[in-house]
């Protein structure tokens, strides 16, 4: 009699295990750490969200939304994205709700890139990019920042750029660096793509998160670059409610109509009283206005504490994270640091060397600020006392 024979799974992405995020956040429950590593507030939302939520479940607004998403939000959008920007995007034909940011980056990404294309990744970068564009059999091409400000050479980005070359990935605010976008870069981007047939996908999930009296500059906001691109959005970030996982993508009606044939078998629709309830809460601009002057002043509280340590930092301009480098401090590398600070003084961060394809090592940490003043206080008091 034969030997039964079991199939064997090759990995599609043999390179990579388990987020960082998930591991730090473990390790921060595992010792009891203060967890600023993981990118989520530990603070709740609006309660007047809340009650809208309540509102539309209970009015029996719970079985399946349309694929596209439901027609206020996308008309919510519409109308904020114009008042913002000067842009007016169709809510039928041209504005999608998702199941979260990364859901709109993937089927972004998979509607563009085919066997062999390259795609220009600034990194650090958010970790769903190279994945998504790998399984789609694309090839990332890096284009590498380095601290403390993470500016684009844009000669550097020139040279990067083949006949092959069919996307660039560009996040503004910037997760993890903190830097933002000006002008002045989007027009280097709009000379370089413009007699291309590069599309460009913006992830600008911290749109609303901009401090010290800057803008944030949007792909949107530039013809040239507005014609190509798929912006995608964030609720969860706005709005303190990243386990609602509902975002949207913004794009010209020829690509969105690519960019729903991938989302319809991916989540197909997003959840159905959420929707309704965001819709509303969009009705009031200051609900999303007011979120800048939020955070800027959490940064500054935990910049506060830090202020005299041996850590070094320029502030973040954008996002909720700020990086301190530690090289005053101890040259050990970024990951062995993250996981002793979290063991042994109770601060759980991200070592920046993880967003780098080649794990560059610049010696420093990213730390997540979106939490409330104490928590905040008590984590950059430990920190303070490193020598």
């Amino acid at each position: 009699m034969k030997a039964n024979v079991r199939p064997v799974l090759y990995s599609k992405l043999p390179n990579n295990g388990t987020t960082i995020f998930s591991v730090m956040s473990k390790l921060a429950a595992d010792y009891n750490a203060i967890n600023l590593s993981q990118g989520f507030p530990n603070f709740e939302a609006s309660p007047a969200l809340i009650s809208l939520v309540e509102y539309y479940m209970r009015k029996g607004f719970n079985q399946y939304a349309p694929m596209i998403g439901v027609h206020s939000l996308r008309e919510a959008i519409a109308q904020k994205t114009f008042e913002l920007y000067g842009v007016q995007y169709h809510p039928e034909l041209e504005i999608t709700i998702t199941s979260g940011a990364t859901e709109a980056l993937f089927a972004a990404i998979s509607a563009i890139v085919r066997p062999d294309d390259e795609v220009i990744v600034f990194e650090p970068a958010y970790d769903s990019y190279a994945p998504a564009i790998e399984l789609n059999g694309g090839i990332p091409i890096y284009v590498s920042l380095t601290p403390p400000h993470y500016t684009i050479d844009w000669e550097d980005v020139k040279g990067k750029i083949s006949p092959r070359t069919k996307l660039i990935i560009i996040n503004t605010p910037h997760n993890p660096a903190g830097s933002i976008l000006g002008p002045n870069d989007l027009n280097e981007l709009a000379n370089i793509v413009k007699d291309t047939h590069i599309f460009l996908l913006g992830d600008e999930v911290y749109e609303h998160i901009v401090f010290d009296g800057e803008k944030h500059h949007s792909l949107i906001s530039h013809t040239i670059l507005q014609e190509r691109s798929f912006v995608c959005g964030s609720f969860g970030k706005t709005f303190h409610v990243t386990g609602w996982k509902v975002g949207y993508c913004l794009a010209p009606a020829d690509l969105t109509v690519e960019f729903r044939k991938i989302h319809q078998f991916l989540t197909f629709c997003t959840i159905t009283p959420v929707q309704f309830a965001i819709a509303d809460f969009l009705k009031t601009p200051d609900n999303y206005l007011s979120v800048s002057a939020f955070y800027e002043q959490k940064r500054d509280v935990f910049l506060k504490c830090i202020k005299g340590s041996n850590f070094s930092y320029v502030p973040s301009k954008g996002s909720y994270f700020q990086n301190l480098s530690y090289s005053n401090i101890t040259k050990e590398n970024d990951y062995d640091l993250a996981v002793k600070l979290t063991k042994e003084i109770g601060v759980a961060s991200i070592p920046v060397s993880v967003f780098y394809h080649r794990k560059t090592d610049y010696k420093t940490l990213r730390f997540c600020f979106a939490k409330d003043d104490d928590t905040l206080k008590r984590a950059g008091e430990r920190l303070a006392k490193l020598k």
